[in-house]
């Protein structure tokens, strides 16, 4: 297979955010009339885009959330990064040992993917090729965002490669026409987590990111930026 592109999920992927993420929601819906643990945003909407989470919950509610909901989601979420936050663990070595062209295609909004990025001290391997969703009109599970994400990094979706770690994510990159594989090494991850990506049509399930170049190696042969078949031990 002769790849043009790598496609990294943020939230759960890069960064190991998804446990922060729906802490924030759940205090915030909660305090607006919608109550939820952590755990039931994680089930719920573990990869839908913001937009369409509160579409989903103001349907439930009958009425509208506070034009101050995504404001307060942020300040609670970008509050918590700054003390829990962390990158997930090798993978700013993976990414450093592909000389494939990446980028990051996040349902998040662009502040809260640069902001995530540059606390876990990636940002700076993966600017300025950061895509969100709110640059597409239909998030995942859609398909438009990683056929924006392709399109803008002049790449053949049919040669694309997406690191996800959740069932919408790697359904709209199967939609995309897309190879998938799925990561289960986030903290957020059960113990059923990698039996739902297998069925949600990733290719190949993994759990340590230093697996993750000699996957890429072995579906296109000469991607690593070193001689040697995988970087690490």
């Amino acid at each position: 297979m002769n790849i043009d592109l790598v496609i990294f999920d943020c939230d759960g992927v890069l960064v190991d955010s998804e446990v922060i993420s729906c802490r924030a929601h759940a205090e915030t819906l909660t305090r607006h009339g919608f109550p939820i643990t952590p755990d039931g945003v994680l089930k719920r909407f573990l990869g839908v885009s913001d937009r369409e989470a509160r579409q989903i919950v103001e349907t439930e509610l009958g009425r509208a959330l506070p034009e101050t909901f995504e404001a307060e989601v942020k300040q609670a979420t970008l509050s918590f990064y700054a003390d829990d936050l962390s990158a997930i663990a090798h993978v700013g070595d993976a990414i450093a040992a592909l000389t494939l062209p990446k980028c990051v295609a996040s349902s998040g909004t662009p502040e809260k993917i640069r902001h995530g990025l540059s606390c876990a001290g990636l940002y700076d391997q993966l600017a300025p090729h950061i895509f969100s969703a709110v640059q597409v009109r239909r998030g995942k599970p859609a398909p438009d965002l990683f056929l924006f994400a392709a399109k803008q990094m002049g790449a053949d979706p049919a040669r694309c490669v997406v690191i996800e770690d959740s069932v919408p994510g790697i359904t709209g990159a199967r939609a995309a026409g897309m190879t998938v594989l799925g990561f289960f090494g986030g903290s957020h991850c059960t113990a059923e987590h990698e039996a739902l990506l297998h069925k949600a049509g990733a290719t190949v399930t993994f759990a340590d990111m230093r697996e993750l170049p000699g996957l890429i190696a072995r579906m296109g042969p000469g991607l690593l930026s070193r001689e040697e078949s995988s970087p690490f031990p």
